[in-house]
Formats: C-alpha cells, structure tokens, sequence
C-alpha cells in the first residue's frame, strides 16, 4: 500500500497536477493540505472518478485539509480533541482531519505557520501542537497503526533548511517549535521517512521566490510520523521532488511511504 501526503496551496489550482500525480504513481491513500477550499468548492466528483473516496475539512479561502483513499474511508473526524482557537471570532480552523483507510488511522495535518517568534500566532501554533501530542499518545497507547503526516511547518533538524544562518531569528526552527515536534516523537511516533531520505539538501518545500527552487534553498517540514505498528510495516520511502517542477506546481512536493499490507 502506497500512503502519501501533499500540501497542494490550493486543490482548484492544482487538481490537474493532482489527478495526474495520482495516475502516474499509484497511490492509494493522499493526505492533502492548505486545499484553500470551502467544502462546496472541493472538486470531489474529479478524485471520485479515479475511484478514491474523498473526505474535506474546509471552512473559507485559507486552510483546508482532505484525506483520499481507494481502501476505504471510514470513521472521519474534523480537527482533534482540545484544538485551539483562532482569529476574531475565534474558531477552530481547517487544520486537521481524522479517517480510517484500510485500517489505518491516518491523520492529514497543516500546523500553524508561526508567522514569527513573537508573534501571537506562534503561541497558537506551540498550543495546536500540544493538543496533537496529547492525540498522539492516545493512538500510541491503544496500539493503533496510525499515521499523522502532513505540512508541519517546523524544520526539526539543522539540515533540514538550507541555511540556519539565514533562519536563525525566523520561525520554523525555534527551540520551542523543535521541542513541540519531538514532543510527538516522545509519545513513540516515529518519522518514517527520514531513513530513507538522508542525503544532504533533501527539502519537500521551497520559496517561489528568488529562484529558491533552483538554487536548492529548500526546507524539509513535510513528514509523515507513524505509529509503532505503523512504522513496522514501512518498505521504503521517497520524496517526489520532480512533482516540484513545471508551470503550475505546488512549493512543496509530494512525500510517500510504502508499506506492507
């Protein structure tokens, strides 16, 4: 089984990119994020005909989380226990969604971006990622297989942004961001990609900006954390950093496990 997670930034712009992902690789599940659609708007009749189940969380133009599965979806659930609020009014935003594909609990997160380190959104961002620790060691202690996996907007290790000089007074790798994402490997989720992705400059998103893309000035902050019955089953992972290239292509570029059935 092939289980994939991809920050799209926006599936109405990227859903012929989308479509034809799916096609050429052959997954069977897709965590999708910052789909920057209400559910109205989601193209769920164009997944549907290539035969995947869609289940959407999205509330306006920001945001937006989807799971799609071709093994089943079952047992879907917006956002998580005990999740923040945000903005005025507050609201528990598009951030999170829940469903069971093929007996697998898989969870498509978008973690708040921070802004900046003083900013009021990285205390809401530091308070998301605790209520998602706590659903972590949920899934950990009743011996779920479970895979939490999407854009998680920290850059946990130093060779995972292409330059720490450049990001040291910047969000995405602050002591307390880094802590909150090993927070979630303490409860005994493991990131399951890494070993199979560790060569020097492997990023999943890069700026559009100053040709970030082609001078390698990227970040790794898309991962896919698993269970450890999840993460026993894992054959082998990659990072689809072609998916990056092209008119019309997402900043960030697909992440895939693959395990056994």
């Amino acid at each position: 089984m092939r289980i994939a997670t991809w920050n799209v930034n926006s599936i109405r712009s990227r859903i012929d990119r989308v479509e034809a992902w799916l096609q050429r690789t052959d997954v069977d599940v897709l965590a999708i994020q910052e789909t920057k659609a209400t559910d109205a708007q989601f193209p769920f009749d164009r997944l549907a005909a290539l035969g995947y189940e869609v289940a959407h969380h999205g509330l306006n133009h920001w945001n937006g989380v989807a799971i799609v599965s071709r093994v089943g979806l079952a047992d879907v659930v917006p956002s998580f226990a005990d999740a923040p609020s945000w903005g005025e009014p507050p609201v528990v935003e598009a951030r999170a969604l829940t469903a069971t594909c093929g007996g697998i609990k898989v969870t498509s997160v978008y973690v708040p971006n921070g802004r900046a380190l003083e900013d009021p959104h990285m205390a809401y961002k530091l308070q998301w990622l605790a209520a998602l620790r706590a659903q972590a060691q949920h899934s950990v202690e009743a011996g779920e297989t479970a895979a939490i996996m999407g854009d998680w907007n920290i850059a946990p290790q130093d060779e995972d942004v292409w330059s720490m000089e450049y990001y040291l007074d910047k969000s995405h790798v602050s002591p307390p961001e880094r802590a909150a994402f090993q927070a979630v490997l303490d409860t005994g989720f493991v990131d399951v990609v890494r070993p199979h992705t560790s060569e020097p400059g492997t990023f999943t998103y890069w700026d559009y900006t100053r040709l970030s893309f082609q001078k390698r000035r990227g970040m790794r902050i898309d991962f896919i954390l698993g269970s450890p019955a999840f993460a026993d089953r894992v054959l082998g992972a990659a990072i689809d950093r072609e998916e990056r290239k092209g008119k019309g292509a997402s900043d960030h570029a697909p992440v895939v496990v693959e395990i056994a059935d």
